[in-house]
């Protein structure tokens, strides 16, 4: 049985699948406490589910990108990794959001891993597990949430010490809220970085705080 906090349909919000429709099975527990975490109310609320449960309700949607989100989904560890198995054995698209501070693996190679890697600002840069760079593909990617100019210095030098621009596609975000968009592109364009900017756009469409999109 896996703990599941919400299975629903929505625009995919961030990554290289962003404005795709998707499912989310967000499932429940985290063992990372960042500072502006978006989803605390995953951290222990959720319903015991078998993964067959799980599949079936995935396919009553008819879309064929499932992203696996949290919390962080690897708490649940052998569960979420036969949940994905399944999931790819049926022909989904499987994308999992890691926090960066859990072995990624054994994840199938089926699946797109979206690891966030942790800022200083977070207070969890040292959950930080850099040996999961050696397991990443280069159809996956790398998530900095950047907050102020020290998580931004931070992170470049991240990119340059473990040479991520070779590795896979980096994704860069700001915290909402904490710093304008604006700041953080005009950043990027003055150091000529090879970076994706994203916003979460989910929180534009609906309100920041709202659940299920």
């Amino acid at each position: 049985m896996i703990k599941v906090n919400e299975i629903y349909y929505s625009i995919q919000g961030e990554s290289t699948a962003a404005g795709l429709p998707c499912v989310f099975v967000r499932l429940t527990y985290c063992n990372l406490r960042c500072t502006y975490c978006d989803t605390e109310y995953a951290f222990y609320d959720g319903n015991d589910m078998s993964i067959s449960q799980i599949v079936t309700e995935v396919e009553k949607f008819n879309c064929k990108l499932v992203e696996i989100t949290g919390g962080e989904p690897l708490v649940q560890m052998d569960e979420c990794l036969q949940l994905m198995k399944q999931l790819c054995d049926k022909d989904f698209e499987v994308l999992i959001e890691t926090g960066g501070s859990l072995s990624v693996k054994d994840i199938d190679k089926r699946v797109k891993i979206i690891m966030d890697l942790k800022c200083p600002s977070s207070n969890m840069e040292k959950k930080n597990l850099y040996e999961n760079i050696n397991y990443l593909k280069p159809e996956d990617e790398i998530k900095f949430v950047i907050g102020n100019r020290a998580d931004y210095e931070w992170t470049k030098n991240i990119i340059a010490e473990y040479n991520l621009s070779d590795k896979c596609e980096i994704l860069f975000s700001v915290i909402f809220g904490k710093i304008e968009p604006v700041q953080l592109v005009n950043w990027i364009l003055e150091d000529n970085l090879k970076v994706r900017f994203q916003l979460q756009m989910h929180k534009f469409i609906w309100h920041p705080a709202m659940k299920g999109v």
